[in-house]
């Protein structure tokens, strides 16, 4: 994977890319059909630019944002066969936030962060444990495979694409006292999964 990525991430930083002609639905759709990590990286290549920005803002460090560029890129592979996505900018745009988010999440201010907060869960880990971020976000992976789909499809919705509950309503076909019900429920068990993994 990364012998993929380094040269497109090698030839960003040394340029800026322009759009091809092919349109982003069109590439996801090919994507998502063949498993061609090539075409993701031509959809992915127009969006770095945008997302190194956004990282530098985040991180303010120009190497710890290549590498979050290429972490986001690594994330893609899966979650854009997972998600319905309508506009791609939009879509990984907050997806490269919310990695950044992450990232610092998982630093030293963890004890500051709330539950209603960027996926919400990391703050029931320790901060003095917090030295090993893979750590984190794995246990954070394993925990979110434990929920029901439901809450789980709700919880992913809500926190990570930061849309409404009448937006996750209308994405899942699930009444709204569902979906209300589905991320209380995801972020109790989501909660108690994490502090069982730090024991």
């Amino acid at each position: 994977m990364k012998n993929f990525i380094l040269p497109v991430a090698m030839k960003f930083f040394k340029r800026t890319v322009k759009s091809g002609s092919t349109d982003d639905e069109a590439l996801l759709e090919s994507y998502r059909q063949s498993g061609d990590l090539s075409v993701l990286g031509a959809l992915f290549e127009r969006y770095m630019p945008l997302l190194y920005g956004v990282c530098l803002k985040y991180l303010k460090d120009e190497e710890a944002a290549k590498d979050a560029v290429m972490g986001i890129f690594e994330e893609l592979i899966i979650k854009v066969k997972q998600h319905d996505i309508k506009q791609f900018r939009s879509w990984v745009y907050v997806l490269g936030r919310n990695y950044c988010l992450m990232q610092l999440r998982s630093g030293k201010k963890m004890e500051e962060v709330s539950l209603d907060e960027v996926m919400e869960f990391t703050p029931f880990l320790h901060p003095e444990e917090n030295n090993n971020k893979e750590e984190i976000l794995n246990a954070l992976e394993r925990c979110m495979k434990k929920l029901t789909e439901g809450q789980r499809h709700s919880v992913q919705l809500f926190y990570l694409e930061e849309k409404s509950y009448k937006e996750v309503v209308e994405a899942t076909g699930y009444s709204m006292n569902d979906v209300k019900s589905y991320i209380q429920n995801g972020k109790r068990n989501l909660k108690i999964c994490l502090e069982k993994n730090r024991e």
